[in-house]
């Protein structure tokens, strides 16, 4: 079986769709995934679907590129945290891509300062957490090293898409990475090589749904059920059966979230 690690089911335009989309992942041997809050705002529905259908479980937290949403405190997201459906921290971390004119330095702190909230709302509640990173992984990996404190982090870089040095530096902080359909695309050579590169029992795979459809599905809407051409793509990389892909992320996934296997 496969585990999407990280799916947006509660946007709308999925949300919507949900029983197609639950029995598409039935028929694709996806038996469970990872439904990722982006803001406190959508979370109660993120909860719900966790709540309501067993094979679905959700996280808590605010993305690093939603502004005008309703700031996390610490104490909220631990007792958020807390509930027996809610599997991780996040999506968090940092985002640079959108400054529009924006100083980095000067004028990105608030992103920093919400990152630290989350890490160590992480440290508190006990869970995992599922960082986003684009044009700040230097910035993000030196904000992982200040508030490790000398321990090893649980958590992914989700969808990645940086450098072999990168997904390396993260790995050694403790943390796994998530391969998204990118990894599918004729142009993402250098994303394969990192996958090549990285120990297999740090992999997961996900769909990052309604976004990134794999090829064949490119420019299509996306859902769990794709996320088996990632597993495809690995397979043909690492030049193993499909099958052993299969069990060695869903492993990864279930080990890291603390999921049943049921």
């Amino acid at each position: 079986m496969f585990i999407d690690s990280h799916c947006h089911l509660g946007f709308p335009e999925l949300r919507q769709q949900l029983p197609e989309l639950l029995t598409q992942m039935r028929a694709a041997q996806v038996a469970q995934a990872i439904c990722i809050s982006t803001t406190l705002e959508e979370f109660p529905q993120v909860l719900a679907l966790a709540e309501q259908h067993p094979e679905l479980w959700a996280t808590v937290g605010v993305h690093p590129d939603n502004e005008g949403v309703r700031e996390p405190s610490l104490e909220e997201l631990v007792r958020l945290a807390a509930h027996p459906r809610v599997v991780g921290i996040g999506e968090t971390g940092l985002d640079y891509y959108r400054l529009n004119g924006r100083s980095i330095e000067h004028d990105m702190g608030w992103q920093r300062e919400r990152f630290r909230v989350h890490l160590r709302a992480a440290r508190l509640s006990g869970k995992p957490l599922v960082i986003h990173t684009r044009a700040s992984s230097a910035d993000l990996l030196a904000i992982l090293r200040e508030e490790a404190d000398g321990r090893p982090w649980q958590g992914v870089l989700h969808c990645f898409t940086e450098d072999l040095d990168t997904a390396l530096a993260g790995v050694a902080l403790g943390l796994h990475v998530s391969f998204s359909g990118i990894l599918t695309f004729r142009n993402a050579e250098s994303l394969r090589e990192v996958a090549r590169a990285l120990p297999r029992e740090r992999v997961l795979i996900e769909t990052d749904s309604p976004y990134l459809a794999p090829v064949p599905h490119r420019g299509k809407t996306n859902q769990p059920a794709f996320v088996v051409h990632v597993a495809a793509e690995l397979a043909r990389l690492w030049n193993e059966p499909l099958e052993a892909v299969a069990r060695r992320t869903t492993h990864n996934t279930q080990a890291l979230f603390g999921l049943s296997a049921s």
